[in-house]
């Protein structure tokens, strides 16, 4: 009852901070800011995040929270499946308005921490896992043959594109859940035709039957 108490309390804070985050950007992001907004201490928010990019970083996690759950279902089923759920969740988080709402930090933060830290609590841990489930994929027969890592980059690109630029700067509304939908299975269709397509060269190729 105490955790529960606890992660219903840090959601709170985490809501005001994203509140002050719209209303002040990076700069106005105080620890004294969001205790202010959240009705809390300014010892808790010390205590629970340690500095100002420890909540920083503390929003990017909650951020990916939809995902890692549709990872964490995700277990056990085949790899096509994964990925067609997968694609959706990613995309609807990264132009989501808490997303957007990051990224203008990070962009807007001379030093660049904020960018690092965001790749390395977003990018860099979803990564991996998409190559797990790609590389399953290329063992049971399910996706072409292929680097893995060219294939999640090939990914990525089809599907997320320039669509979090576009949000970030305003020229791109969020985008509703049939637009997502279409979208991540365009991405996964096209990116297996691709690589079949590099796939059948190879094999032209190794069987010496290219003209």
């Amino acid at each position: 009852m105490k955790q529960d108490k606890r992660a219903r309390r840090a959601d709170e804070i985490e809501a005001a901070a994203y509140a002050v985050l719209e209303e002040k950007g990076y700069a106005g992001l105080t620890m004294l800011a969001v205790a202010r907004a959240a009705k809390a201490s300014n010892e808790t928010l010390y205590r629970w995040y340690g500095d100002k990019t420890g909540l920083f970083r503390a929003l990017i996690l909650g951020n990916v929270t939809a995902v890692q759950a549709t990872l964490d279902q995700a277990q056990g089923q085949s790899p096509m499946t994964t990925l067609r759920a997968f694609g959706p969740a990613l995309l609807a988080m990264l132009l989501g308005p808490r997303a957007v709402a990051l990224n203008r930090a990070a962009a807007a933060d001379p030093t660049g921490d904020l960018g690092r830290t965001l790749s390395e609590s977003g990018r860099d841990t979803v990564g991996p896992w998409l190559g797990r489930v790609i590389a399953r994929g290329i063992e049971d027969g399910s996706l072409p043959r292929a680097d893995v890592s060219e294939m999640i980059e090939t990914y990525f690109a089809l599907l997320i594109g320039d669509t979090q630029i576009r949000r970030v700067t305003g020229a791109m509304e969020e985008p509703d859940a049939d637009w997502i939908a279409d979208r991540a299975e365009r991405a996964l269709t096209r990116t297996i035709a691709l690589f079949q397509a590099a796939q059948a060269n190879s094999d032209l190729d190794s069987a010496g039957h290219r003209p």
